[in-house]
């Protein structure tokens, strides 16, 4: 039930300026042959300009940091090799006159003929999160706890403000562009695996999906993995900012299997209140008004942030990281979230302090 594992999405920049670069062959060639890389451990994503990584299972929070420091590293070397960088950005902040080439793959050609409008402008970036549940019923009935909160999740991770250019006034753009796809959003609250089962067949009968990758909601149950995996959040600026991201999606996910096994009620919350969440959540931030998972109303973020704090510090205990998150979000509250800090870079230095600032978090466990 502890173990879990980090998916990263990162873009391919132009150290000068920002500008995205369509060299994830070039770069992905040079990181096989790197020693500090295990063959394929990098993989192509959909976009030419992006690249993506997975940890192994791991089963603290120190093996996480271990594998993302030595992966960053070693991609961004291997991007050096080619004129790039890596770039753990949410959304690309800067864009390109042309389309953007599409990986050459199968089900990235049928994306691209679905929907070239929204494939050309999916220069976004995640950070996905494996929780091992081996029990399947106790695995669902995780999935259905934790949706009140992934709005709240979504607001302290959000690190897309800029798009192609402009200052979204988003502080995460990724959520709102993504959930644009045919299934994407919150997870529906299912009644059992069963169910769960029923509806996703349903949806790969109807031919609205291609395959159950095509699932974005913001978690899901892996149809690979015995894992509740959690979407929500957007790639993070360093590898502490994941540590930390890390830890308290684990602690949310352990925390719903205690109150799972407990026979505790789960919570009822409408579709439609838990996507207006979502909306706001992905354009204030932590620092607007929330909607509150407890009482349903909007409330002050921060009000709502301890409401979620609280929630999940059993989860952080049962796994042992409740010292270590404590010390991350001390730095967390100091710095704020990427989307504060981007938003301060470019108003210090502007486009060139901005793509400064973000190529060098890639490998820097502090900003």
């Amino acid at each position: 039930m502890l173990t879990l594992g980090v998916e990263e999405e990162y873009l391919l920049v132009d150290p000068r300026d920002g500008t995205p670069l369509p060299r994830a062959a070039e770069v992905l060639a040079a990181a096989d042959l790197a020693p500090a890389l295990r063959p394929s451990e990098a993989q192509h994503e959909l976009l030419q300009v992006q690249v993506e990584t997975a940890t192994p299972v791991c089963e603290d929070l120190a093996a996480v940091v271990r594998h993302l420091s030595r992966v960053r590293a070693g991609l961004n070397a291997a991007a050096a090799q080619h004129g790039c960088r890596v770039v753990p950005v949410g959304s690309a902040p800067f864009g390109l006159d042309d389309p953007v080439p599409v990986t050459d793959g199968t089900r990235y050609r049928l994306a691209r003929r679905q929907a070239p409008a929204l494939v050309d402008d999916l220069m976004l970036n995640g950070m996905h999160v494996h929780v091992g549940v081996e029990d399947e019923e106790v695995r669902l009935g995780a999935l259905v706890r934790l949706r009140p909160w992934l709005p709240v999740l979504i607001a302290l991770s959000g690190n897309s403000p800029y798009f192609r250019g402009r200052d979204t006034h988003f502080a995460s753009w990724r959520t709102v562009r993504f959930d644009q796809w045919a299934v994407g959003g919150p997870p529906p609250a299912f009644v059992d695996a069963a169910d769960h089962r029923r509806r996703v067949a349903a949806l790969l009968r109807s031919g609205a999906i291609a395959d159950a990758g095509q699932l974005h909601w913001h978690a899901r149950l892996s149809s690979r993995y015995p894992t509740v995996e959690v979407r929500a959040a957007d790639v993070q600026l360093t590898v502490t900012d994941a540590e930390l991201f890390a830890g308290l999606i684990r602690g949310l996910v352990v925390r719903a299997v205690l109150d799972e096994r407990a026979g505790e009620p789960r919570p009822a919350v409408p579709g439609e209140l838990l996507r207006a969440a979502t909306w706001h959540a992905a354009r204030t931030g932590p620092r607007g008004r929330l909607v509150s998972p407890v009482s349903g109303t909007a409330r002050p973020g921060a009000e709502v942030v301890r409401e979620f704090r609280s929630h999940v510090a059993p989860g952080l205990l049962a796994t042992g990281d409740s010292g270590r998150i404590a010390e991350l979000w001390e730095r967390y509250e100091r710095e704020g979230s990427g989307a504060d800090r981007q938003r301060r870079w470019y108003a210090e230095g502007g486009r060139e302090g901005l793509t400064e600032h973000l190529v060098g978090s890639t490998v820097c466990p502090e900003q």
